[in-house]
């Protein structure tokens, strides 16, 4: 059975997140590629940005980082998601 307990405090799991959302990411990206359709890269960006930006507060956070950089990464998160809203209410 994983080590749930090491891979929270080494501060894996927040890799694992971002690993996730990079997947995704490409899987979106890829299929606006060879389709034409789906989602511009800009709005795929603006999807996945505040997320990488949460993971990183959450990695430094666990890991025992400056609490600076613990509030750099979520002041990014919430301008990238006001980003994220701005464009959602233009369209």
């Amino acid at each position: 059975m994983p080590d749930f307990a090491t891979l929270f405090a080494s501060g894996r799991v927040a890799d694992l997140m971002i690993a996730v959302l990079l997947i995704e990411a490409l899987a979106l990206l890829g299929f606006w590629w060879l389709t034409g359709r789906g989602l511009r890269p800009q709005s795929v960006l603006a999807l996945v940005l505040p997320g990488v930006f949460f993971a990183l507060a959450l990695r430094a956070a666990l890991t025992g980082a400056w609490w600076g950089f613990v509030s750099l990464a979520l002041t990014a998160a919430f301008f990238a998601h006001a980003w994220d809203l701005w464009r959602r209410w233009r369209d």
